[in-house]
């Protein structure tokens, strides 16, 4: 399987961490790298952030538009008929990036797997069936897809892996409710997970950049 187009930053040579990044729907590589400067990362060892580029394709609640997508939407509630076959297919290609950064000299304990919206959904996808062991999950702004199969398909190697995740409390893309409901069920399920809501949109904030820093110098600085 062919790599996905990827943007990267590292923030010292021959880092020892990475950071990949999943973008929303419509959005690529781009959307999220500007941000890595704002981010305070002194507590951490070197960093590749990693921002992969989601294959275009028409999403049906967009009117068939074609656009950079993980995986089609059909309904506006985001359960509708949910797309599992393309979620599935994106997965395997995320897969393909996390893989890479391993054969780079990146230990799998080291790789912080986040994604926003849609990226979220595939970060929270992939990251609880992954079968190594992950520094950390960044869940922003979305939500737990195919719920009901992801008790039965998680597995063992990251039922330990601290979970952080984000939203706004006037989300009108993903409302809060979709992602408490997600949060509750990962809870349920066993995971270290923790709810950060702000007074914002769909979007990120600086108390949000803020946090997100946080999160990534402790999972990252364990052992380094």
């Amino acid at each position: 399987m062919d790599l996905l187009p990827c943007i990267e930053f590292e923030t010292f040579p021959n880092p020892s961490a990475s950071v990949i990044w999943l973008h929303g729907l419509g959005a690529d590589g781009d959307d999220f790298a500007p941000i890595i400067p704002e981010l305070d990362l002194a507590g951490c060892p070197g960093i590749r952030f990693v921002f992969p580029s989601a294959p275009s394709m028409p999403v049906t609640v967009n009117g068939g538009y074609v656009m950079p997508a993980w995986y089609d939407i059909i309904g506006r509630n985001l359960m509708d008929q949910e797309d599992a076959k393309g979620i599935q297919k994106s997965a395997a290609s995320i897969v393909n990036v996390i893989e890479h950064e391993a054969s780079r000299g990146i230990a799998y304990d080291k790789i912080v797997l986040a994604g926003f919206s849609q990226g979220c959904a595939m970060a929270l996808h992939i990251g609880l069936r992954f079968p190594h062991k992950l520094a950390g999950i960044m869940a922003l702004s979305g939500y737990l897809p195919l719920a009901m199969s992801a008790n039965i398909e998680k597995h063992a190697a990251n039922q330990n892996t601290p979970i952080f995740m984000a939203h706004g409390e006037y989300d009108a893309v993903v409302i809060p409710e979709r992602a408490r409901t997600s949060y509750d069920l990962l809870e349920k399920m066993g995971y270290q997970v923790s709810w950060n809501e702000y007074p914002m949109e769909h979007s990120v904030n600086h108390e949000e950049l803020a946090d997100i820093s946080r999160f990534l110098q402790e999972v990252l600085s364990k052992n380094s």
